[in-house]
């Protein structure tokens, strides 16, 4: 029977926010479907001038997602029965927009965006930008800790470390995101009206664990 001895080995790597995402979701409304879809061109149109005034190119502007429904209204009748009606149609699209992370130039893109009358939701992320590199630290590090690890296991029990016989590495998606929250309540800006949030966002803290074996003897 061989001799093996397995080590579980846990990296951690904390890394600073280099790049800002921001998503939006525009929903446009309208009875007749030729008008929504001209509504919906105007609420993206409106987004694309908006981000350009502030020094972007529209292709940095990114459909992530778009959807078209019937939409119906529920009402009661005159017997207080629920019914419903045909109210139009729905169009909803995923925009995105990302940039390295300036706070000052966030301000004026969040300022231009929500001086639209789009009116879109927004969803702000603080993230990295080299996530292949974040991961192949975390890999590195893993390695010289479950080497080290292992060494003193065996110089420990008296026995010497053999070779290297399996790695077990799950490739789980990373969640490289930071826990900082920002929020932007639309209804309570203020068109015309300039704001300039001074954030630091927190570190993003990832970890990963791998499996090591090595024969003894």
């Amino acid at each position: 029977m061989d001799r093996l001895i397995t080590v579980k080995a846990k990296a951690k790597v904390s890394v600073k926010v280099d790049l800002v995402i921001i998503n939006m979701i525009l929903e446009s409304h309208k009875l007749d479907y030729d008008e929504m879809m001209e509504l919906a061109t105007n609420s993206v149109d409106k987004i694309t001038s908006a981000i350009e005034s502030v020094g972007f190119d529209k292709k940095d502007l990114k459909t992530t997602s778009f959807n078209v429904r019937t939409h119906y209204e529920n009402y009661r009748d005159e017997e207080n029965n629920y019914k419903s009606k045909f109210d139009g149609y729905v169009c909803e699209q995923g925009l995105n927009l990302e940039f390295d992370f300036d706070s000052n130039l966030m301000s004026k893109v969040l300022t231009a965006i929500t001086n639209t009358n789009a009116n879109p939701k927004l969803n702000i992320q603080f993230s990295i930008k080299d996530k292949v590199g974040v991961n192949e630290e975390l890999l590195i590090q893993a390695t010289k800790n479950a080497k080290s690890t292992a060494k003193i296991l065996a110089e420990s029990s008296n026995v010497d470390l053999g070779k290297l016989v399996k790695i077990d590495y799950n490739l789980d998606q990373l969640n490289l995101y930071s826990p900082t929250m920002y929020d932007v309540e639309n209804r309570a800006m203020v068109k015309e009206m300039s704001f300039s949030p001074t954030i630091e966002p927190e570190d993003i803290n990832v970890s990963d664990t791998v499996t090591f074996i090595w024969e003894i003897k």
